[in-house]
């Protein structure tokens, strides 16, 4: 089976709906000085990314597949450990938390979608109904009432 491309991954399929939601497009896997990995051995740090930054929104939008929930071995890879002492899981768990404080403590918005908020399979794989899953992605991205 070919590998799926970025380009076609659910990720970029619901960044996408976000996109044509807020009519801007948002930059995939921006970075930001102030979000920062644990060090290294030598004490460097690499900024993290997030899945989509919207600048006119002040929106940044993580789309967090079933990984980010619960075990999945290919992912976590539990006997290799990670620059931070702990495996890929627990390392993703933590940045996962920065990201939450750190975003907002930033001044900007943080929307977090998962497959459950969508048409998905039991395996996470979204169903891409497109019209249903626009719906979803409005409520979630649009500002909310107070600021509007």
């Amino acid at each position: 089976m070919a590998s799926m491309g970025r380009e076609n991954s659910d990720e970029y399929y619901v960044l996408d709906l976000c996109d044509e939601v807020l009519q801007e497009a948002g930059k995939r896997q921006a970075r930001f000085e102030w979000l920062r990995g644990d060090p290294d051995a030598r004490g460097h740090t690499a900024t993290l990314r997030v899945d989509s930054y919207w600048p006119g929104h002040g929106l940044v939008v993580e789309y967090r597949e079933l990984q980010h929930d619960r075990p999945v071995p290919h992912f976590d890879k539990p006997h290799r450990m990670t620059i931070s002492g702990v495996h890929r899981g627990l390392q993703r768990k933590i940045y996962d938390q920065r990201r939450d404080q750190e975003i907002p403590a930033h001044g900007l918005r943080l929307v977090v979608i998962k497959p459950a908020d969508l048409a998905a399979d039991r395996r996470g794989r979204l169903l891409r109904h497109r019209e249903l899953d626009l719906v979803v992605v409005r409520a979630k991205v649009s500002p909310p009432l107070a600021t509007r």
